[in-house]
């Protein structure tokens, strides 16, 4: 059974820091494309960022030069760094696994940039 688990979320004040961690169990998670998407309220979800196996990086535009992934295939868990945060990065941030047709979604965790 394939296992997403996000963890790290939570409410932090703008221009703050949070850094988010998934779990994966279930797949050989080294040969999965990790990816972290969002959904803020009332919008469609959208990639954040994704790391391939070969740890190529793809980073949303809004994000860049702000958070950072990362992966650790011994720990079989992808992490992502998100530092000078904004309003608007309130969302359900998602983590995702895809290998090929395979494609798994965690259940989320928020996080809300308010002071």
């Amino acid at each position: 059974q394939v296992q997403l688990v996000e963890s790290g979320g939570g409410l932090v004040q703008p221009g703050g820091s949070l850094r988010l961690s998934c779990a994966a169990s279930g797949i050989i998670f080294r040969f999965y494309t990790m990816g972290w998407y969002r959904q803020a309220p009332g919008k469609q979800r959208e990639l954040v960022v994704g790391i391939t196996s070969g740890r190529n990086t793809n980073y949303a535009d809004s994000v860049k030069g702000r958070f950072t992934i990362s992966r650790d295939n011994a720990k079989n868990t992808v992490y992502l760094q998100m530092n000078s945060l904004k309003p608007e990065d309130t969302a359900v941030y998602y983590c995702n696994a895809q290998a090929g047709f395979r494609n798994y979604w965690g259940k989320g965790t928020l996080v809300t940039v308010s002071s």
